[in-house]
């Protein structure tokens, strides 16, 4: 039975320095969901005794079957702590590989984490993976050390023996922590230098030069993980207890006769209790003395493991209760199994639930501590300046800060997630518990129409009209109930959203704002006018913006939801009825000068594909039906259509794609399928033609010059259809380093071929010009100074590259004219042509005025088309250099677009096919996927075949 009701819940919604939003991150099976459990055990919705066997959170039949989470679920909490009363979002996390896509849109919506740590297995790479994903995005985090009961009955380790383990274990987490700081100072220092003012030089050394770095001044006593700071909980889920060196400060500070706050600095570290003086001295390790924290702690905590579950002396359990103060059950005391007793024992002396919320009350920030670093991070991503923002944008920062809900503060609301629902599940679709004058009324008619029947019986005509009236309205029931189950058994879908600024109510309209909004580009627009009746689908390439009405809004308790008339900021809730304007992630708000969060960083790429296809074909709609959905409820899956027509799906891993295909049979799609074997993509490459052939013997190339004694490679030349214009072409392979430098530097080129695109629009549009020039925004059309610095970075690093590579490489940072696929891949179109300038990586200087920069962006289309899908296999293209050596147009008076069509769509067509037979010219291979993975296991385990090699 719930302790708390919904209305007290939204009582504490009101005051957002009481709320705690936070997650659970772990690697798989550390023991996250358990931990879930014992904390919504304390809130009275499950029974403490089926903490850890329930998993309440986990509410698909595959999550209990495989016994691990696969999606992130939110549970809000009550907590009362020293006579304050909180409320903590809890959001439980996979550990999974395949799902780690859920922690990043679970992480971006919290202010603090809870980190699991097995302290048999230690850190493993989830834990490493979600250290870093939850400092990534500025939230403080606290480590529960879980599993301790393994050390004591699996591992039969001694007290001390456990001590040591486990300060070994802390140190691990420590030391991720402590890399994650230092690459982030150190990655941060060349800009935090900028922006400070030089300091004078002596004069007296001409040749000083200052050594001191940004580590020494950055701030990390909020960082590391430390016991005598109250952020790291030692605990054992599956048997409900948990406890802080402040705990057993508060305990023992009274037996021991010590001040509580003494205690607490000595229970932990290299400390021993001197039995002659009686004093607390230093020094426990080098004079071989036992630790305090084992003496104290761990020493009595054996004595229970050992009385209980490895004697079994069920005689002694009545001491020990008496001796802490616990009163057991006649039924618990009698109980057979010795494990029951444990936990009963254990949950009353040192109750998990309570000691991790207090932790997390009391050591995790409120909604309304956010820091401004966060806040620039979320509004802007890594390679954009907050300063290139507009100025009501840049304004919203406060709104951030201040977490207010005020009537007058902007509605600013993040969706990281749509997750689906059955639509009998909701609120308003549940029958409703009737009231005592309802049932009356109900009773009342019942009479009534057994006194019509009684009065009719002896008439056959009204009896035979009656029977036909109720067979037609039967019949038209049947036929309602009908379509009411088909409704009940459609999908609803419902938004994940933290609301960050604002209050929002049924019934409020607001703006839907896509991943792709900029407000600066939306705010120069003086006459813009927003359609409400445009959905998703109806947006033109360049639209991101839809208008929206509130229609329902949910607290998330796990399993179920409750339906709200508002919520206020710093709450995370559902939002119903937006399936027709988000498709996985976007933002609320009531301004269109509010920009869209920053895209979230997900850990895995999906990578393993598989064809569906119905089983049936005349089914196909229903295929195409579920495969929309299930994009939409997945952040991590990819549904993609072939030129051949065939529907692919690209997941994760293994387990991913078990789970979407079982999502789409019975849940979207609801027909059978046929799914193919699952395959990895590849690319595809070219590598440098051989030296010597299969007998070892060299090949006397053709193409070698004698006069410079140079390799050639072959020059493709191609000519339009209507040969205005012909293109010469010649492939080669891309250096491994370049190739990587390319791949490493995604973002910061996608953005240099948006701001190209962006400046080529407007040398065709000169009145969008003239706009510009007058609202003088971020000066006239340039980059920000942080873009700037990113562009200087990645031309020198590339320079230094080149120079390293020999001549033929010296000038690609001049050369480079775009980069593919998707303008931020791993392959170089270079402009090596004598008489045509572009630009790239130079886009300060000025163009000269030239025909064929009409052309231009088909040229560039023509290389992104043919560097996406290669001759091979229709594979992306990777580490392939195509360098256009001649491209001449000559335009003849005669119009020939009637019968070849647009000069630029013949340009662009010219050059994929160009790119291809270039590509085919040359050696070519197939680079398939490399996966990597570290197998762990118990020592007991290993026999001496796992030292033998291959032979």
């Amino acid at each position: 039975m719930r302790l708390v009701d919904s209305t007290k819940l939204l009582e504490l919604q009101n005051k957002p320095t009481k709320i705690r939003n936070i997650c659970i991150v772990a690697h798989v099976d550390h023991g996250k969901t358990t931990l879930a459990d014992s904390l919504i055990s304390s809130n009275g919705i499950i029974s403490q005794r089926m903490s850890g066997k329930l998993r309440y959170l986990d509410s698909r039949p595959d999550e209990q079957e495989r016994g691990i989470t696969m999606k992130s679920s939110s549970i809000a909490l009550y907590h009362a702590l020293d006579k304050e009363e909180y409320l903590v979002n809890l959001i439980d996390s996979p550990g999974h590989i395949d799902f780690s896509s859920e922690v990043s849109t679970a992480v971006r919506l919290c202010d603090g984490a809870i980190v699991v740590v097995d302290v048999v297995e230690g850190v493993c790479p989830q834990t490493r993976l979600a250290l870093k994903q939850a400092y990534s995005e500025n939230i403080r985090a606290v480590l529960v050390l879980n599993k301790i009961d393994r050390l004591i009955v699996e591992m039969k380790m001694t007290a001390l023996d456990a001590y040591v383990h486990i300060t070994q274990v802390m140190e691990q987490v420590n030391a991720v922590m402590g890399e994650l700081f230092a690459s982030e100072v150190l990655e941060n220092e060349e800009t935090l230098i900028d922006k400070q003012p030089e300091k004078p030089r002596p004069k007296e050394d001409n040749n000083f030069y200052d050594w001191t770095s940004a580590l020494e001044d950055a701030d990390d006593s909020q960082l590391y993980f430390s016991p005598e700071q109250g952020n790291v909980v030692f605990a054992s889920a599956i048997d409900g207890w948990g406890f802080t060196v402040h705990t057993f400060a508060k305990l023992f500070s009274d037996k021991l006769g010590v001040k509580e706050d003494l205690l607490k600095k000595v229970l932990w570290g290299d400390f021993y209790l001197n039995s002659k003086t009686k004093r607390f001295m230093k020094g426990a390790q080098e004079k071989a003395k036992k630790p305090l924290f084992v003496q104290v702690i761990f020493d009595n905590l054996w004595n229970i493991y050992e009385t209980i579950i490895l004697r079994n002396d069920k005689d002694k359990v009545p001491v020990i209760c008496e001796k802490l103060g616990i009163k057991l059950t006649t039924r618990d005391l009698r109980h057979t199994d010795s494990r029951i007793q444990l936990q009963s024992l254990m949950m009353q002396w040192l109750p998990l639930s309570n000691t991790v919320l207090d932790m997390v009350c009391t050591k995790l920030p409120s909604p309304k501590e956010i820091l401004p670093e966060k806040v620039e991070k979320l509004m802007c991503s890594r390679i954009r300046d907050f300063d290139s923002y507009h100025e009501e944008t840049r304004k919203l920062k406060d709104d951030f800060l201040a977490c207010d809900s005020s009537n007058d503060r902007p509605v600013i609301i993040f969706i990281s997630k749509m997750f689906s629902v059955d639509k009998s599940a909701l609120p308003e679709n549940k029958p409703k518990t009737l009231t005592t004058e309802e049932m009356a009324l109900r009773r009342e008619k019942a009479r009534q129409m057994r006194e019509e029947l009684k009065s009719n019986v002896n008439s056959e005509s009204v009896a035979k009209e009656k029977e036909s009236e109720t067979d037609s309205n039967n019949a038209e029931k049947c036929a309602e109930d009908e379509k009411e189950k088909e409704e009940e058994n459609q999908t609803a879908f419902i938004a994940f959203a933290r609301i960050f600024s604002g209050r929002v109510k049924k019934g409020d309209q607001l703006y839907v704002l896509g991943p792709k909004h900029d407000p600066s580009q939306v705010l120069i627009k003086k006459d813009l006018q927003i359609d409400p009746n445009k959905k998703l689908k109806d947006l033109q390439s360049d639209e991101h913006i839809t208008c929206t009405e509130i229609k329902s809004l949910y607290i998330l308790m796990g399993r179920e939801l409750e339906a709200i008339d508002e919520a206020v900021a710093g709450s995370i809730i559902g939002i119903g009825g937006l399936e027709d304007h988000i498709l996985k992630t976007a933002t609320l708000s009531s301004t269109i000068s509010c920009p869209s969060f920053s895209e979230i960083q997900y850990a895995a790429v999906p990578i393993l594909r598989v064809a569906v296809e119905p089983t049936y074909p005349s089914q196909l709609p229903q295929l195409v039906k579920g495969l929309r959905l299930l994009n939409q409820s997945d952040s991590c899956v990819q549904v993609l259509l072939q030129e051949t027509g065939e529907h692919v799906l690209v997941t994760a891993g293994e387990v991913h794609l078990q789970r979407c295909l079982e999502d789409l049979k019975n849940l979207y799609g609801k027909i059978p399928i046929t799914a193919s074997e699952p395959i990895v993509p590849f690319r595809e490459t070219i590598v440098e033609p051989p030296k010597l052939d299969m007998a070892n013997e060299e090949i006397d190339s053709q193409n070698i010059d004698k006069a410079n004694e140079t390799v050639k490679e072959p020059l493709i030349t191609v000519h339009t259809i209507n040969k205005q214009s012909t293109i010469k072409i010649r492939a080669r392979p891309l250096p491994n380093e370049i190739t990587l430098l390319l791949d490493r530097s995604s973002d910061l080129l996608k953005a240099i071929s948006q701001h190209i695109k962006f400046l080529q629009g407007i040398s065709k549009n000169d009145k969008l010009d003239s706009k510009l020039d007058e609202l003088q925004i971020n000066g006239k059309n340039q980059l920000s100074d942080r873009m700037l610095k990113l562009i200087e970075a990645f031309k020198l690093e590339l320079q230094n590259i080149c120079s390293k590579l020999g001549s033929e490489w010296k000038d690609v940072v001049r050369q480079i004219w775009s980069v593919g696929p998707r303008n931020c891949g791993p392959n170089l179109l270079l402009n090596q042509t004598p008489d045509y300038a572009t630009k790239f990586l130079l886009h300060e200087k000025e163009l000269k005025e030239d025909p064929r920069f009409e052309y231009e962006s088909s040229f560039v289309n023509g290389f992104q088309l043919a560097s996406l899908s290669g001759p091979l296999c229709d594979e992306p293209m990777m580490g392939v250099a195509f360098c256009v050596e001649e491209w001449t147009l000559d335009k003849g008076e005669e119009d020939t677009t009637y019968t070849y069509g647009p000069l630029s769509g013949q340009i662009m067509s010219a050059v994929k096919e160009g790119c291809r037979k270039a590509f085919e010219a040359q050696p070519q291979r197939l680079m398939a996927a490399m996966y990597s993975c570290d197998i762990v296991v118990d020592q007991k385990v290993l026999g001496t075949d796992a030292y033998v090699g291959w032979s």
